[in-house]
């Protein structure tokens, strides 16, 4: 379940008014109506990419009043950094055997 949820929350911060909204939620939580003020975009379509969001496990909301107020998800985040961890792990790991692979293959000055 938090591979798939990972894997949608990438294809949701796919979209450039979605990163934006992320972007905006990381300063603090806001609701929509203050979201719409801050994007060239209409509150429904604000709506529609929060929704995005989340169901893909990024955004968290809440109920104030009449308004919702909208977060960003720890663990939803927590899921990406998990997989950027992983990939940079994996890339230093190549990188890594690669240099080795280097030092053992060339030769010494003795040798030369």
């Amino acid at each position: 379940m938090a591979a798939q949820r990972a894997a949608d929350g990438w294809e949701a911060l796919g979209d450039p008014t979605r990163r934006a909204i992320v972007a905006s939620l990381a300063e603090r939580p806001r609701a929509v109506g203050e979201l719409a003020d801050e994007l060239p975009i209409s509150r429904p379509a604000v709506s529609q990419h929060l929704k995005v969001l989340k169901d893909a496990g990024l955004v968290t909301d809440r109920a104030a009043g009449t308004r919702r107020v909208y977060r960003l998800s720890p663990e939803g985040l927590g899921a990406l950094r998990d997989q950027l961890d992983t990939f940079w792990a994996r890339a230093l790991a190549e990188y890594q055997d690669v240099v080795e692979q280097d030092v053992v293959e060339r030769p010494t000055e003795e040798e030369s």
